[in-house]
C-alpha cells in the first residue's frame, strides 16, 4: 500500500532493504508533507527503526529512493542530511550529564553557528548564542530547569533536552524515535505538550508505541508490518481498519503492546 505523495518535503519511492535473504523494508512508498504531524507504528520487528535508519542515512537502501525536497539523497552521509534539515533525535543522544540544560543546548547552537570554542563551559561568551539557547529552552518549556545539570533531571525532561538540541540544528524535518520511551505514563503529557508547541512549519514524524501519544499527536498514521506499509490514513481510519486491529490483537491487545525498538 502507498502513501499518496503531494508536495512532500521527505519522500520514499519503492524503498527496500535486505540483509541477505532477510527483507526488512519492502517497497515502502511514503510522503511527509511540510508541517506534517505523522506517526509510524507497528508491532515489534515491523521495520520502524530500520525505516528511520534508511531515511537518515544510517543504513543504505538495497533499492529505491529517499527524496528530500524532490532530490535523491541516497548518496549523502548522515551529517550531510542534518545540514540539509533532516534531523533525528536518536542521533542527538549525547547529553553532557555534568553540564546544565542551557549549556548542553548552547554547545549545539555554537557548533551550528560555527563559533564553538574549546572551552568546556562557554555559556556567556557569545550573547547571540545564549539568546538562541534560551529561546529553545523556552520552546520546550524547560525554563525552570535551565540551570540544572542533566543528571538532576527526571528522564522525561532529559528527552525534552534532546528535542531542544535537535531543534538547535534548525530542522525542516524532525524524526522522533520513541520520544516517550522510558517516560512514566503520568509524564507523557510533558513530551506531547513540547511537541505540540514546536513550530508548525517543521514536518514531524514520530515512531511511537504508546497509542495514546500517537492518537493525540498524529494527523496521519502509517502502519508498518514485516517491513511493508499495511495501511496509511487519518487516525480514525486507522483505528477502524480491521487489518490493523488484527495485527494488534494478534500481538497482545489493541494498544500496541509488545512494540519495542529492537529492530523496530
Amino acid at each position: 500500500m502507498t502513501d499518496i505523495p503531494g508536495a512532500a518535503v521527505l519522500e520514499t519511492k519503492g524503498l527496500c532493504k535486505n540483509f541477505g535473504a532477510l527483507v526488512v523494508a519492502k517497497d515502502i512508498d511514503f510522503a511527509l508533507e511540510p508541517g506534517a504531524r505523522h506517526a509510524v507504528i507497528g508491532p515489534n520487528g515491523a521495520g520502524k527503526t530500520t525505516f528511520v535508519n534508511l531515511l537518515t542515512g544510517a543504513l543504505p537502501p538495497t533499492s529505491g529512493a529517499v527524496l528530500l525536497d524532490g532530490r535523491d539523497i541516497a548518496g549523502l552521509a548522515e551529517h550531510e542530511r542534518v545540514k540539509r534539515g533532516l534531523v533525528r533525535t536518536f542521533q542527538i543522544n549525547t547529553l553532557f550529564n555534568g553540564l546544565t540544560v542551557l549549556e548542553n543546548i548552547y554547545l549545539t547552537v555554537a557548533e551550528r553557528m560555527g563559533v564553538a570554542t574549546g572551552l568546556f563551559r562557554p555559556v556567556g561568551s557569545r550573547p547571540e548564542v545564549v539568546a538562541e539557547a534560551e529561546r529553545l529552552v523556552e520552546m520546550v518549556q524547560l525554563q525552570d530547569d535551565a540551570g540544572k545539570t542533566i543528571d538532576e533531571l527526571p528522564y522525561g525532561r532529559q528527552r525534552l533536552v534532546e528535542i531542544a538540541i535537535a531543534l538547535a540544528l534548525e530542522p525542516r524535518v524532525l524524526l522522533l524515535d520513541e520520544p516517550s520511551a522510558g517516560v512514566p505514563g503520568a509524564e507523557s503529557h510533558i513530551i506531547l505538550d513540547a511537541i505540540a508547541a514546536l513550530p508548525a512549519d517543521i514536518a514531524i514524524m514520530i515512531i511511537e508505541h504508546d497509542m495514546d501519544v500517537v492518537f493525540r499527536f498524529a494527523e496521519r498514521i502509517t502502519v508498518l508490518v514485516s517491513g511493508a506499509v499495511l495501511a496509511s490514513g487519518a487516525p480514525d481510519e486507522i483505528a477502524a481498519d480491521e487489518r490493523v486491529r488484527a495485527v494488534y490483537l494478534g500481538h497482545g491487545h489493541g494498544q500496541g503492546h509488545g512494540q519495542g525498538q529492537g529492530h523496530g
